[in-house]
């Protein structure tokens, strides 16, 4: 079984909890580990999710702070997505 706390490793952020801090998307922190959980899962199965597949595969969980762009920022980031040029410009 694996939980957020087994996340980071030697006090060091996973790639995707860096790209939900780097994108600011945690705000009050509620949804986070479910939100970095299903992400991790949803990448196993599918390593590039376009935007759709992310938000459908975010589907299942309620975040009330960041409306949900910041969250598909950051999975595109953590994927190699989003090009860095802006900061808003995606790749793919």
């Amino acid at each position: 079984m694996e939980t957020i706390e087994g996340e980071a490793e030697g006090g060091r952020l996973s790639t995707l909890q860096e790209a939900f801090h780097r994108n600011h998307a945690v705000q009050c922190g509620f949804c986070t580990p479910g939100m970095i959980m299903t992400v991790k899962d949803l990448l196993r199965r599918n390593p590039k999710p376009t935007r759709e597949e992310i938000m459908d595969g975010i589907e299942g969980n309620f975040c009330r702070c960041t409306g949900y762009e910041q969250i598909i920022e950051a999975v595109l980031d953590a994927t190699g997505q989003r090009t860095k040029e802006d900061g808003l410009t995606y790749a793919g």
